[in-house]
């Protein structure tokens, strides 16, 4: 198969312009797919209960997960508030919602994970695995929802899991998400 030449039918600048708006595309549409994550930097990135408070002052959908409708959730606030619109949940963004940011209000120190589990536990549930909450919603020894069992990556009822399983996924949950998932006993 011959090489293809282009530079015998477009012009040097034209070539650059070509490859540099190719590679913005690659990179907006490769942002898009990973909900934003591939154009963060990790040394700006707000704590996922941070995210879900801001989602949940914008009436969004609380995943913790910036994508396109938050973004668009996030301008709409920002044009309303006569805030910069930049669709990033900035400090005067964050303030204007009425969320911190601040990482060490929800956060639990390594060592004292055991103890914080223990805390949540007693007050959910009295430590009882088997618990269930009077409409359901709610179960086992941490009262997680179905949903977030599911997502930690559990199967069937939490209720009905080993101790064991439910201490190491609110373990995981505590990790990622500070104690925000129990605002009431944390």
């Amino acid at each position: 198969m011959p090489h293809l030449d282009l530079s015998s039918c477009v012009e040097p600048h034209r070539r650059r312009w070509l490859l540099g708006t190719a590679l913005a595309v690659l990179i907006a549409c490769l942002s898009l797919t990973t909900g934003g994550a591939f154009a963060a930097s990790s040394k700006h990135r707000l704590p996922r209960s941070t995210i879900v408070a801001a989602q949940q002052a914008l009436g969004v959908a609380a995943d913790g997960i910036i994508g396109p409708k938050t973004r668009r959730a996030i301008r709409r606030f920002q044009r309303r508030h006569g805030l910069r619109v930049t669709g990033r949940l900035n400090p005067r963004t964050l303030a204007a919602l009425g969320v911190t940011s601040s990482a060490s209000a929800d956060t639990v120190a390594p060592g004292d994970v055991q103890a914080e589990l223990e805390k949540i536990a007693q007050c959910e549930s009295g430590g009882d695995p088997t618990a269930v909450s009077p409409d359901g919603t709610y179960r086992g020894k941490y009262q997680f929802t179905r949903a977030t069992w599911r997502r930690l990556g559990g199967t069937g009822d939490p209720a009905a899991a080993p101790e064991w399983e439910q201490d190491k996924l609110a373990a995981k949950l505590l990790a990622a998400d500070g104690t925000a998932p129990w605002p009431n006993c944390a």
